[in-house]
Protein backbone atom coordinates (compact mmCIF):
# COMPACT_ATOMS: atom_id res chain seq x y z
CA UNK A 1 0.00 0.00 0.00
CA UNK A 2 2.85 2.37 0.87
CA UNK A 3 4.48 1.69 -2.51
CA UNK A 4 1.21 2.44 -4.29
CA UNK A 5 0.80 5.72 -2.42
CA UNK A 6 4.39 6.72 -3.10
CA UNK A 7 3.92 6.18 -6.84
CA UNK A 8 0.85 8.43 -7.12
CA UNK A 9 2.77 11.68 -7.72
CA UNK A 10 4.55 10.13 -10.72
CA UNK A 11 1.24 8.87 -12.13
CA UNK A 12 -0.35 12.28 -11.70
CA UNK A 13 2.60 13.90 -13.47
CA UNK A 14 2.22 11.57 -16.50
CA UNK A 15 -1.55 11.99 -16.71
CA UNK A 16 -1.32 15.77 -16.65
CA UNK A 17 1.13 15.90 -19.56
CA UNK A 18 -0.54 17.57 -22.60
CA UNK A 19 0.24 14.60 -24.86
CA UNK A 20 -1.24 11.94 -22.54
CA UNK A 21 -4.90 11.82 -23.61
CA UNK A 22 -4.27 12.21 -27.38
CA UNK A 23 -1.72 9.39 -27.16
CA UNK A 24 -4.13 7.22 -25.14
CA UNK A 25 -6.92 7.87 -27.66
CA UNK A 26 -4.71 6.97 -30.62
CA UNK A 27 -3.53 3.84 -28.85
CA UNK A 28 -7.11 2.70 -28.18
CA UNK A 29 -8.11 3.38 -31.79
CA UNK A 30 -5.08 1.48 -33.09
CA UNK A 31 -5.91 -1.51 -30.88
CA UNK A 32 -9.51 -1.41 -32.07
CA UNK A 33 -8.37 -1.27 -35.71
CA UNK A 34 -6.02 -4.22 -35.28
CA UNK A 35 -8.75 -6.23 -33.60
CA UNK A 36 -11.08 -5.48 -36.50
CA UNK A 37 -8.43 -6.59 -38.99
CA UNK A 38 -8.01 -9.83 -37.07
CA UNK A 39 -11.80 -10.23 -36.83
CA UNK A 40 -12.24 -10.22 -40.61
CA UNK A 41 -9.09 -12.23 -41.40
CA UNK A 42 -11.08 -15.44 -41.93
CA UNK A 43 -12.83 -13.85 -44.92
CA UNK A 44 -9.67 -14.27 -47.02
CA UNK A 45 -10.55 -17.95 -47.41
CA UNK A 46 -13.74 -17.11 -49.36
CA UNK A 47 -13.47 -17.13 -53.16
CA UNK A 48 -16.30 -14.75 -54.12
CA UNK A 49 -17.70 -12.45 -51.44
CA UNK A 50 -20.33 -9.81 -52.22
CA UNK A 51 -19.01 -6.29 -52.93
CA UNK A 52 -17.80 -4.91 -49.59
CA UNK A 53 -17.66 -1.23 -48.62
CA UNK A 54 -15.88 -0.63 -45.31
CA UNK A 55 -16.62 3.08 -45.09
CA UNK A 56 -14.96 5.36 -42.55
CA UNK A 57 -12.43 3.96 -40.08
CA UNK A 58 -14.01 2.55 -36.92
CA UNK A 59 -17.59 3.74 -37.59
CA UNK A 60 -17.97 2.31 -41.10
CA UNK A 61 -21.22 3.57 -42.65
CA UNK A 62 -22.93 4.29 -39.34
CA UNK A 63 -23.32 8.03 -39.98
CA UNK A 64 -24.79 7.86 -43.49
CA UNK A 65 -26.90 4.79 -42.86
CA UNK A 66 -28.15 6.09 -39.52
CA UNK A 67 -29.14 9.46 -40.96
CA UNK A 68 -31.24 8.16 -43.86
CA UNK A 69 -31.15 4.34 -43.95
CA UNK A 70 -33.40 3.70 -46.94
CA UNK A 71 -31.85 6.36 -49.18
CA UNK A 72 -28.38 5.15 -48.22
CA UNK A 73 -29.23 1.51 -48.93
CA UNK A 74 -30.67 2.56 -52.30
CA UNK A 75 -27.51 4.48 -53.20
CA UNK A 76 -25.40 1.43 -52.42
CA UNK A 77 -27.77 -0.74 -54.48
CA UNK A 78 -27.29 1.59 -57.44
CA UNK A 79 -23.53 1.31 -56.97
CA UNK A 80 -23.09 -2.41 -56.24
CA UNK A 81 -26.22 -4.25 -57.38
CA UNK A 82 -28.65 -6.58 -55.58
CA UNK A 83 -26.16 -8.05 -53.06
CA UNK A 84 -23.58 -5.97 -51.18
CA UNK A 85 -22.05 -5.67 -47.73
CA UNK A 86 -21.47 -2.60 -45.56
CA UNK A 87 -19.55 -2.34 -42.33
CA UNK A 88 -21.46 -0.50 -39.58
CA UNK A 89 -19.87 -0.11 -36.15
CA UNK A 90 -17.79 -3.22 -36.59
CA UNK A 91 -20.61 -5.37 -37.98
CA UNK A 92 -21.02 -6.74 -41.51
CA UNK A 93 -24.47 -5.94 -42.90
CA UNK A 94 -25.28 -7.69 -46.17
CA UNK A 95 -28.19 -6.24 -48.14
CA UNK A 96 -30.39 -8.30 -50.47
CA UNK A 97 -32.52 -6.38 -52.98
CA UNK A 98 -34.97 -7.90 -55.46
CA UNK A 99 -36.77 -11.25 -55.74
CA UNK A 100 -33.75 -13.39 -56.64
CA UNK A 101 -31.61 -12.05 -53.81
CA UNK A 102 -34.50 -12.13 -51.34
CA UNK A 103 -35.56 -15.72 -51.95
CA UNK A 104 -32.83 -17.35 -49.79
CA UNK A 105 -33.72 -14.90 -47.01
CA UNK A 106 -37.34 -16.02 -46.91
CA UNK A 107 -36.86 -19.66 -47.93
CA UNK A 108 -34.12 -20.36 -45.37
CA UNK A 109 -34.83 -22.33 -42.20
CA UNK A 110 -34.70 -20.86 -38.70
CA UNK A 111 -31.45 -22.75 -38.14
CA UNK A 112 -29.94 -20.93 -41.13
CA UNK A 113 -31.54 -17.52 -40.64
CA UNK A 114 -31.69 -16.61 -36.96
CA UNK A 115 -33.97 -13.82 -35.73
CA UNK A 116 -32.89 -13.63 -32.09
CA UNK A 117 -29.79 -11.45 -32.34
CA UNK A 118 -31.04 -8.92 -34.95
CA UNK A 119 -34.28 -8.38 -33.03
CA UNK A 120 -32.87 -8.58 -29.51
CA UNK A 121 -33.57 -4.85 -29.22
CA UNK A 122 -37.27 -5.78 -28.89
CA UNK A 123 -36.74 -7.87 -25.73
CA UNK A 124 -37.07 -4.90 -23.33
CA UNK A 125 -40.35 -3.99 -25.07
CA UNK A 126 -42.00 -7.40 -24.82
CA UNK A 127 -40.22 -8.65 -21.71
CA UNK A 128 -38.32 -11.83 -20.88
CA UNK A 129 -39.52 -15.22 -22.01
CA UNK A 130 -41.36 -13.99 -25.10
CA UNK A 131 -40.67 -14.23 -28.87
CA UNK A 132 -37.02 -13.16 -29.24
CA UNK A 133 -35.96 -14.11 -25.72
CA UNK A 134 -36.72 -17.84 -25.90
CA UNK A 135 -35.22 -20.89 -27.62
CA UNK A 136 -36.43 -21.58 -31.15
CA UNK A 137 -38.66 -24.47 -30.07
CA UNK A 138 -40.51 -22.26 -27.57
CA UNK A 139 -40.83 -19.39 -30.05
CA UNK A 140 -42.37 -21.74 -32.61
CA UNK A 141 -44.99 -22.76 -30.05
CA UNK A 142 -45.71 -19.11 -29.21
CA UNK A 143 -46.15 -18.34 -32.91
CA UNK A 144 -48.63 -21.22 -33.05
CA UNK A 145 -50.55 -19.53 -30.22
CA UNK A 146 -50.58 -16.29 -32.26
CA UNK A 147 -51.95 -18.10 -35.31
CA UNK A 148 -54.73 -19.57 -33.16
CA UNK A 149 -55.68 -16.08 -31.94
CA UNK A 150 -55.86 -14.81 -35.54
CA UNK A 151 -57.62 -17.70 -37.28
CA UNK A 152 -60.50 -16.75 -39.53
CA UNK A 153 -63.28 -17.91 -37.16
CA UNK A 154 -62.02 -15.57 -34.44
CA UNK A 155 -61.27 -12.81 -36.94
CA UNK A 156 -64.96 -12.59 -37.75
CA UNK A 157 -65.67 -11.70 -34.13
CA UNK A 158 -63.24 -8.78 -34.33
CA UNK A 159 -65.27 -6.88 -36.94
CA UNK A 160 -67.99 -5.62 -34.59
CA UNK A 161 -65.56 -4.23 -31.98
CA UNK A 162 -63.56 -2.43 -34.68
CA UNK A 163 -66.70 -0.90 -36.20
CA UNK A 164 -68.01 0.06 -32.76
CA UNK A 165 -64.79 1.91 -31.90
CA UNK A 166 -64.53 3.57 -35.30
CA UNK A 167 -68.08 4.92 -35.18
CA UNK A 168 -67.67 6.18 -31.63
CA UNK A 169 -64.39 7.87 -32.46
CA UNK A 170 -65.60 9.60 -35.62
CA UNK A 171 -68.84 10.68 -33.98
CA UNK A 172 -66.70 13.00 -31.85
CA UNK A 173 -65.31 14.78 -34.90
CA UNK A 174 -68.39 16.93 -35.36
CA UNK A 175 -69.73 18.07 -38.72
CA UNK A 176 -66.54 19.57 -40.15
CA UNK A 177 -62.99 20.36 -39.20
CA UNK A 178 -59.31 19.82 -39.90
CA UNK A 179 -57.27 16.92 -38.50
CA UNK A 180 -53.78 15.46 -38.85
CA UNK A 181 -54.81 12.14 -40.37
CA UNK A 182 -51.75 10.20 -39.17
CA UNK A 183 -52.30 11.17 -35.53
CA UNK A 184 -56.05 10.53 -35.57
CA UNK A 185 -55.70 7.04 -37.02
CA UNK A 186 -52.91 6.14 -34.61
CA UNK A 187 -55.16 7.00 -31.66
CA UNK A 188 -58.11 5.13 -33.13
CA UNK A 189 -56.19 1.93 -33.79
CA UNK A 190 -55.02 1.72 -30.20
CA UNK A 191 -58.73 1.69 -29.28
CA UNK A 192 -59.79 -0.82 -31.94
CA UNK A 193 -56.91 -3.15 -31.06
CA UNK A 194 -57.67 -2.85 -27.35
CA UNK A 195 -61.32 -3.72 -27.91
CA UNK A 196 -60.84 -6.50 -30.46
CA UNK A 197 -57.66 -8.17 -29.24
CA UNK A 198 -57.76 -7.51 -25.50
CA UNK A 199 -61.48 -7.59 -24.85
CA UNK A 200 -64.16 -5.35 -23.41
CA UNK A 201 -62.82 -5.52 -19.85
CA UNK A 202 -59.44 -4.14 -20.91
CA UNK A 203 -60.94 -1.52 -23.22
CA UNK A 204 -63.61 -0.26 -20.81
CA UNK A 205 -61.44 0.05 -17.72
CA UNK A 206 -57.87 0.40 -18.92
CA UNK A 207 -57.88 1.89 -22.41
CA UNK A 208 -56.57 5.28 -21.28
CA UNK A 209 -53.80 3.70 -19.27
CA UNK A 210 -52.94 1.19 -22.00
CA UNK A 211 -52.71 3.98 -24.61
CA UNK A 212 -50.48 6.10 -22.36
CA UNK A 213 -48.22 3.18 -21.48
CA UNK A 214 -48.07 2.09 -25.11
CA UNK A 215 -46.86 5.54 -26.08
CA UNK A 216 -43.99 5.24 -23.59
CA UNK A 217 -43.13 1.82 -25.02
CA UNK A 218 -43.28 3.21 -28.54
CA UNK A 219 -41.04 6.16 -27.72
CA UNK A 220 -38.54 3.74 -26.19
CA UNK A 221 -37.83 2.23 -29.61
CA UNK A 222 -35.20 4.55 -31.09
CA UNK A 223 -32.29 4.20 -33.49
CA UNK A 224 -30.03 4.00 -30.43
CA UNK A 225 -32.08 1.01 -29.22
CA UNK A 226 -31.09 -1.06 -32.23
CA UNK A 227 -27.40 -0.82 -31.35
CA UNK A 228 -27.61 -0.43 -27.55
CA UNK A 229 -30.95 -1.63 -26.27
CA UNK A 230 -30.23 -0.85 -22.60
CA UNK A 231 -28.54 2.52 -23.06
CA UNK A 232 -29.16 4.65 -19.93
CA UNK A 233 -31.35 7.24 -21.62
CA UNK A 234 -34.68 8.67 -20.40
CA UNK A 235 -36.68 7.02 -23.22
CA UNK A 236 -35.44 3.58 -22.16
CA UNK A 237 -36.19 4.22 -18.49
CA UNK A 238 -39.76 5.21 -19.38
CA UNK A 239 -40.04 2.17 -21.67
CA UNK A 240 -38.99 -0.23 -18.91
CA UNK A 241 -41.33 1.34 -16.35
CA UNK A 242 -44.24 1.24 -18.83
CA UNK A 243 -43.72 -2.45 -19.61
CA UNK A 244 -43.74 -3.34 -15.90
CA UNK A 245 -46.90 -1.31 -15.35
CA UNK A 246 -48.61 -2.86 -18.38
CA UNK A 247 -47.73 -6.33 -17.12
CA UNK A 248 -49.32 -5.43 -13.78
CA UNK A 249 -52.50 -4.23 -15.50
CA UNK A 250 -52.78 -7.40 -17.57
CA UNK A 251 -52.11 -9.58 -14.55
CA UNK A 252 -55.14 -8.11 -12.77
CA UNK A 253 -57.38 -8.81 -15.76
CA UNK A 254 -55.97 -12.33 -16.14
CA UNK A 255 -56.57 -13.17 -12.49
CA UNK A 256 -60.14 -11.86 -12.67
CA UNK A 257 -60.86 -14.03 -15.71
CA UNK A 258 -59.40 -17.08 -14.02
CA UNK A 259 -61.54 -16.41 -10.97
CA UNK A 260 -64.67 -16.20 -13.17
CA UNK A 261 -64.32 -19.01 -15.74
CA UNK A 262 -68.06 -19.01 -16.55
CA UNK A 263 -67.84 -15.57 -18.20
CA UNK A 264 -67.02 -16.10 -21.87
CA UNK A 265 -64.60 -13.87 -23.76
CA UNK A 266 -63.88 -13.92 -27.49
CA UNK A 267 -60.57 -12.14 -27.90
CA UNK A 268 -56.87 -12.79 -28.35
CA UNK A 269 -56.14 -12.56 -24.62
CA UNK A 270 -58.61 -15.37 -23.86
CA UNK A 271 -57.21 -17.43 -26.73
CA UNK A 272 -53.71 -17.07 -25.27
CA UNK A 273 -54.93 -18.01 -21.79
CA UNK A 274 -56.34 -21.27 -23.11
CA UNK A 275 -53.22 -22.34 -25.03
CA UNK A 276 -50.77 -24.92 -23.66
CA UNK A 277 -47.14 -25.65 -24.42
CA UNK A 278 -46.17 -29.16 -25.47
CA UNK A 279 -45.30 -30.01 -21.87
CA UNK A 280 -48.85 -29.13 -20.78
CA UNK A 281 -47.91 -25.82 -19.15
CA UNK A 282 -49.98 -22.70 -19.76
CA UNK A 283 -48.39 -19.31 -20.22
CA UNK A 284 -47.53 -17.32 -17.11
CA UNK A 285 -48.97 -13.86 -16.49
CA UNK A 286 -45.68 -12.33 -17.60
CA UNK A 287 -45.68 -14.33 -20.83
CA UNK A 288 -49.33 -13.49 -21.52
CA UNK A 289 -48.65 -9.80 -21.00
CA UNK A 290 -45.60 -9.97 -23.25
CA UNK A 291 -47.54 -11.70 -26.02
CA UNK A 292 -50.28 -9.08 -25.84
CA UNK A 293 -47.77 -6.23 -25.93
CA UNK A 294 -46.07 -7.83 -28.95
CA UNK A 295 -49.38 -8.26 -30.76
CA UNK A 296 -50.54 -4.72 -29.93
CA UNK A 297 -47.19 -3.24 -30.92
CA UNK A 298 -47.07 -4.98 -34.29
CA UNK A 299 -50.72 -4.35 -35.12
CA UNK A 300 -50.85 -0.71 -34.08
CA UNK A 301 -47.90 0.38 -36.18
CA UNK A 302 -48.64 -1.50 -39.36
CA UNK A 303 -52.35 -0.70 -39.34
CA UNK A 304 -52.05 3.00 -38.48
CA UNK A 305 -49.28 3.63 -41.01
CA UNK A 306 -51.00 1.68 -43.79
CA UNK A 307 -54.34 3.35 -43.01
CA UNK A 308 -52.73 6.77 -43.24
CA UNK A 309 -50.97 6.16 -46.55
CA UNK A 310 -54.08 4.50 -48.04
CA UNK A 311 -56.22 7.52 -47.32
CA UNK A 312 -53.61 10.07 -48.34
CA UNK A 313 -52.94 8.39 -51.69
CA UNK A 314 -56.66 8.24 -52.45
CA UNK A 315 -57.18 11.90 -51.56
CA UNK A 316 -54.22 12.73 -53.82
CA UNK A 317 -55.68 10.66 -56.69
CA UNK A 318 -59.35 11.60 -57.12
CA UNK A 319 -59.76 9.27 -60.12
CA UNK A 320 -59.10 6.28 -57.82
CA UNK A 321 -61.11 7.76 -54.95
CA UNK A 322 -64.12 8.00 -57.27
CA UNK A 323 -63.88 4.24 -57.93
CA UNK A 324 -63.57 3.44 -54.22
CA UNK A 325 -66.71 5.48 -53.45
CA UNK A 326 -68.62 3.74 -56.25
CA UNK A 327 -67.50 0.37 -54.88
CA UNK A 328 -68.80 1.37 -51.44
CA UNK A 329 -72.21 2.18 -52.90
CA UNK A 330 -72.39 -1.20 -54.62
CA UNK A 331 -71.30 -2.89 -51.41
CA UNK A 332 -74.09 -1.18 -49.44
CA UNK A 333 -76.67 -2.30 -51.98
CA UNK A 334 -75.44 -5.88 -51.77
CA UNK A 335 -74.85 -6.24 -48.00
CA UNK A 336 -76.87 -3.43 -46.42
CA UNK A 337 -75.75 -0.51 -44.29
CA UNK A 338 -73.99 -2.59 -41.64
CA UNK A 339 -70.43 -3.65 -42.32
CA UNK A 340 -69.85 -7.36 -41.91
CA UNK A 341 -66.88 -9.66 -42.34
CA UNK A 342 -68.29 -10.79 -45.69
CA UNK A 343 -68.90 -7.19 -46.82
CA UNK A 344 -65.35 -6.18 -45.94
CA UNK A 345 -63.92 -9.13 -47.85
CA UNK A 346 -65.85 -7.98 -50.94
CA UNK A 347 -64.08 -4.65 -51.54
CA UNK A 348 -61.49 -5.58 -54.19
CA UNK A 349 -60.58 -2.09 -55.36
CA UNK A 350 -60.21 -0.67 -51.84
CA UNK A 351 -58.06 -3.69 -51.05
CA UNK A 352 -55.92 -3.00 -54.14
CA UNK A 353 -55.52 0.64 -53.05
CA UNK A 354 -54.40 -0.56 -49.63
CA UNK A 355 -51.81 -2.92 -51.15
CA UNK A 356 -50.51 -0.24 -53.49
CA UNK A 357 -49.98 2.13 -50.55
CA UNK A 358 -48.20 -0.68 -48.70
CA UNK A 359 -45.98 -1.38 -51.73
CA UNK A 360 -44.84 2.24 -51.99
CA UNK A 361 -44.58 2.99 -48.28
CA UNK A 362 -44.34 -0.11 -46.06
CA UNK A 363 -44.16 0.68 -42.33
CA UNK A 364 -41.19 -1.65 -41.80
CA UNK A 365 -38.41 -0.67 -44.20
CA UNK A 366 -35.94 -3.44 -43.24
CA UNK A 367 -36.22 -7.08 -42.19
CA UNK A 368 -33.19 -8.75 -40.60
CA UNK A 369 -31.66 -12.17 -39.98
CA UNK A 370 -28.33 -13.40 -38.57
CA UNK A 371 -26.79 -15.82 -41.09
CA UNK A 372 -25.75 -18.99 -39.28
CA UNK A 373 -24.26 -20.84 -42.31
CA UNK A 374 -22.45 -19.83 -45.48
CA UNK A 375 -25.03 -19.11 -48.16
CA UNK A 376 -24.80 -18.87 -51.96
CA UNK A 377 -26.81 -15.86 -53.14
CA UNK A 378 -26.79 -14.53 -56.72
CA UNK A 379 -23.39 -16.10 -57.40
CA UNK A 380 -21.78 -14.75 -54.22
CA UNK A 381 -20.86 -16.63 -51.06
CA UNK A 382 -22.26 -14.70 -48.10
CA UNK A 383 -20.32 -15.80 -44.99
CA UNK A 384 -21.94 -16.97 -41.79
CA UNK A 385 -22.02 -14.30 -39.14
CA UNK A 386 -23.24 -11.56 -41.48
CA UNK A 387 -26.47 -9.81 -40.60
CA UNK A 388 -28.78 -9.97 -43.62
CA UNK A 389 -31.01 -7.01 -44.49
CA UNK A 390 -33.84 -7.11 -46.97
CA UNK A 391 -36.10 -4.15 -47.60
CA UNK A 392 -39.84 -4.18 -48.36
CA UNK A 393 -39.47 -0.51 -49.31
CA UNK A 394 -36.74 -1.10 -51.89
CA UNK A 395 -38.36 -4.30 -53.13
CA UNK A 396 -41.61 -2.43 -53.74
CA UNK A 397 -39.84 -0.21 -56.27
CA UNK A 398 -36.87 -2.24 -57.51
CA UNK A 399 -38.39 -5.65 -58.23
CA UNK A 400 -38.73 -6.21 -62.00
CA UNK A 401 -42.37 -7.31 -61.79
CA UNK A 402 -43.57 -3.75 -61.14
CA UNK A 403 -44.35 -1.69 -64.25
CA UNK A 404 -43.72 2.04 -63.77
CA UNK A 405 -42.88 1.29 -60.09
CA UNK A 406 -42.93 4.88 -58.76
CA UNK A 407 -46.51 5.40 -59.93
CA UNK A 408 -49.49 4.88 -57.61
CA UNK A 409 -51.44 2.37 -59.69
CA UNK A 410 -53.88 0.12 -57.76
CA UNK A 411 -54.90 -1.72 -60.95
CA UNK A 412 -51.54 -3.52 -60.94
CA UNK A 413 -53.00 -5.77 -58.21
CA UNK A 414 -56.12 -6.75 -60.13
CA UNK A 415 -56.73 -9.20 -62.98
CA UNK A 416 -55.52 -9.43 -65.64
CA UNK A 417 -52.30 -7.69 -64.56
CA UNK A 418 -51.72 -9.10 -61.03
CA UNK A 419 -48.11 -7.96 -61.04
CA UNK A 420 -47.48 -9.21 -57.51
CA UNK A 421 -47.80 -12.80 -58.76
CA UNK A 422 -45.27 -12.45 -61.59
CA UNK A 423 -42.30 -13.57 -59.48
CA UNK A 424 -41.88 -15.29 -56.13
CA UNK A 425 -41.24 -12.81 -53.30
CA UNK A 426 -41.95 -9.91 -55.63
CA UNK A 427 -44.04 -8.31 -52.87
CA UNK A 428 -42.83 -8.49 -49.26
CA UNK A 429 -44.86 -5.73 -47.61
CA UNK A 430 -45.82 -8.19 -44.85
CA UNK A 431 -42.66 -10.27 -45.11
CA UNK A 432 -42.71 -13.69 -46.71
CA UNK A 433 -42.05 -17.39 -46.36
CA UNK A 434 -42.34 -19.06 -42.98
CA UNK A 435 -42.26 -15.72 -41.19
CA UNK A 436 -44.88 -13.81 -43.13
CA UNK A 437 -46.66 -11.45 -40.74
CA UNK A 438 -49.31 -13.38 -38.80
CA UNK A 439 -51.38 -10.23 -38.38
CA UNK A 440 -51.61 -9.52 -42.09
CA UNK A 441 -55.33 -10.35 -42.40
CA UNK A 442 -56.17 -8.50 -39.17
CA UNK A 443 -54.35 -5.46 -40.54
CA UNK A 444 -56.34 -5.58 -43.78
CA UNK A 445 -59.53 -5.91 -41.76
CA UNK A 446 -58.76 -2.84 -39.66
CA UNK A 447 -57.73 -0.63 -42.59
CA UNK A 448 -60.76 -1.48 -44.71
CA UNK A 449 -63.17 -1.12 -41.79
CA UNK A 450 -61.82 2.33 -40.96
CA UNK A 451 -61.92 3.68 -44.51
CA UNK A 452 -65.26 2.10 -45.35
CA UNK A 453 -66.67 3.84 -42.26
CA UNK A 454 -65.03 7.14 -43.14
CA UNK A 455 -66.01 7.18 -46.82
CA UNK A 456 -69.61 6.32 -45.99
CA UNK A 457 -69.90 9.24 -43.58
CA UNK A 458 -67.50 12.00 -44.69
CA UNK A 459 -65.99 13.80 -47.63
CA UNK A 460 -62.33 14.84 -47.47
CA UNK A 461 -59.85 17.21 -49.04
CA UNK A 462 -56.16 17.68 -48.36
CA UNK A 463 -55.07 20.92 -46.69
CA UNK A 464 -51.32 20.30 -46.93
CA UNK A 465 -49.22 18.95 -49.82
CA UNK A 466 -48.80 15.20 -50.06
CA UNK A 467 -46.35 14.28 -47.28
CA UNK A 468 -42.90 12.72 -47.34
CA UNK A 469 -42.15 9.61 -45.26
CA UNK A 470 -40.91 10.29 -41.73
CA UNK A 471 -37.64 8.36 -41.43
CA UNK A 472 -36.92 9.68 -37.93
CA UNK A 473 -38.81 6.68 -36.52
CA UNK A 474 -37.99 2.99 -36.95
CA UNK A 475 -41.55 2.37 -38.12
CA UNK A 476 -41.93 4.75 -41.06
CA UNK A 477 -45.19 6.61 -41.53
CA UNK A 478 -46.09 9.87 -43.28
CA UNK A 479 -45.06 13.21 -41.89
CA UNK A 480 -47.89 15.29 -40.48
CA UNK A 481 -50.47 16.14 -43.13
CA UNK A 482 -53.74 17.93 -42.42
CA UNK A 483 -57.01 17.02 -44.12
CA UNK A 484 -60.37 18.75 -43.98
CA UNK A 485 -63.45 16.60 -43.38
CA UNK A 486 -67.14 17.34 -43.86
CA UNK A 487 -69.86 15.04 -42.58
CA UNK A 488 -72.30 13.85 -45.24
Amino acid sequence: MDALVSSLPAVVEIVTKPYFFPTLTLTILLIFYLLQQKKWAYLKSYVKLPPFDRGLPFVGHAIGFGKHPLQYADQMYQKYGPVYTLEVLGKRLTFLVGPEAQEPFFAGTDLEMDQDEPYSFAVPLFGPGVVYDVPLEVRQQQLKFLRAALRSEIMKTYVSPIIFEAKNYFNKWGNSGVVVLRDELARLIILTASRALMGDDVRERLSGQVAELFQSLDEGLTTITMFWRDAPIPAHRRRDAARIEMCNLFSKIIEERRANPDIKHEDALQSFMEQKYKDGRKMSNSELAGMMIAMLFAGQHTSSVTSSWTGLFLLNHPEHLKRVLAEQEENRKKYGEDLTYEALKDMPFLHACLLEALRLHPPIIFLMRKLMVDKEICGYTVPKGDTLFTSPALSGRKSPNWSNPDKYDPDRWLAPREEDKAVKFGFIGFGGGRHVCLGEQFGYLQVKTIWATLFRNFTFEMVDPFPEPDYSALVVGPKACRVRFTRK
